[in-house]
């Protein structure tokens, strides 16, 4: 995800434990409350990103990865936010590829980001496993 003219990007690398969390949660509420967001949907955003980041440290974790590195990219522009959360599981122990937004769809978390954000898709790498979680939030006008 590049920046183009007019955009900014802001990145943040944080272990893989759940008490990490909240420090994502926290930049991400930096980040969506310099926008034209209201404050529920900075809110939304910023339990959203909570949600995504506990599922990414779930799945490494369930994989017996424990303490792996999860990336929140986000990039800003004037109509929207989009942010993907990354995990670094990988490896002989990746799981089989599985139809696009499957493992979302099993959690209570999988549905509250769906609902607190515009447009959500997830890719995984079936040669390294990573899994890259795109949220897309659009400003009201």
């Amino acid at each position: 995800m590049a920046a183009k003219e007019g955009e900014a990007r802001v990145e943040l690398s944080i272990p893989g434990r759940p008490e990490y969390v909240s420090v994502a949660r926290l930049a991400i509420l930096g980040v969506a409350s310099r926008m034209r967001f209201s404050y529920d949907e900075v809110e939304d955003i910023r339990l959203a990103v909570g949600e995504a980041c506990t599922t990414a440290i779930e799945r490494a974790n369930g994989m017996g990865q424990l303490g792996q590195e999860i990336r929140v990219r986000c990039l800003i522009d004037n109509a929207k936010l989009i942010v993907e959360v990354c995990d670094n599981v990988g490896g002989s122990n990746a799981e089989p590829p599985m139809p696009p937004d499957a493992d979302e769809e099993r959690g209570l978390g999988g549905v509250l980001i769906r609902i607190l954000m515009d447009d959500v898709s997830t890719h995984t790498n079936s040669g390294t496993g990573q899994r890259v979680l795109r949220m897309v939030k659009h400003v009201a006008r």
